[in-house]
């Protein structure tokens, strides 16, 4: 799975290597620490409005919005099952009902730096064991090895609160989640799930809102090459999400934890 991520790019460095022209969304500060129910930036193309049928149809909207990572299906009574919706399977994505519709429409790509995973060792751990006796995790960071940035393929969904009024700007919940899939030979030794990983030439088809091929955009979804990405061991302080900073990414020797 992927539950926790790096997010500390400019959005103007977003905005550029995504080619995004319409106006950017409020600034979210750098977060080292992302986590379930947090605001993170989405990458989505949105169908233009119009007033009336004899309008000419314009081509779809690239924005960067500030959503809620988590993802909220249409239907949903209560919003809180958003925490439980941080990822969707790529083998299911098309067929669970919490993201069937959200697949066929509204895909996005989620930008980070990279994203932490929890190696769990099977004899002892350097770290010593907890109360219950189990070997601690040791966490470690992936990331591109080239220090671009790492666009997570994902999906999003509006979710209308039934007790706002009509007029009121906050009554859409915009939600997010994170498509994953088995992790490659190398970081599979640490944990068998990993996020999905789009490669630029993926990107227009991916956010393409006209795009409702179920085969097509399924062949998009493939698991990153070996050799891509790179991960090392980071200190532990990343296990409590109210720890923050870039000393979260910095490697640290096993020797030394």
């Amino acid at each position: 799975m992927c539950g926790r991520y790096a997010s500390s790019r400019d959005p103007e460095d977003i905005v550029e290597e995504f080619e995004i022209h319409t106006a950017l969304p409020e600034r979210l500060e750098a977060d080292y620490n992302v986590a379930p129910t947090k605001e993170v930036y989405a990458v989505v193309e949105r169908p233009p409005r119009r007033a009336s049928d004899d309008e000419p149809e314009e081509p779809a909207e690239r924005q960067l919005r500030v959503v809620t990572w988590g993802l909220v299906p249409s239907w949903a009574k209560d919003p809180k099952i958003g925490s439980r919706m941080i990822n969707a399977r790529m083998e299911t994505v098309a067929e669970k009902p919490a993201f069937r519709r959200a697949f066929e429409r509204r895909r996005a790509i989620l930008p980070a730096d990279g994203y932490y995973e929890w190696y769990e060792p099977e004899g002892d751990s350097p770290l010593g064991r907890t109360k219950a006796g189990k070997p601690r995790k040791q966490p470690f960071f992936i990331r591109p090895k080239d220090g671009s940035i790492l666009a997570m393929a994902g999906l999003y969904e509006l979710w209308r609160d039934p007790s706002k009024a009509d007029d009121d700007p906050s009554r859409w919940l915009w939600t997010c989640t994170v498509i994953t899939t088995d992790a490659e030979d190398d970081l599979g030794r640490i944990h068998d799930r990993m996020p999905l990983m789009l490669t630029p030439d993926k990107y227009d088809a991916w956010l393409d809102p006209d795009n409702h091929d179920r085969d097509s955009l399924l062949g998009l979804l493939q698991p990153a090459k070996p050799g891509l990405l790179e991960a090392y061991p980071v200190s532990t302080l990343v296990s409590n999400v109210a720890n923050n900073g870039p000393e979260l990414v910095e490697p640290i020797a096993l020797e030394e934890s």
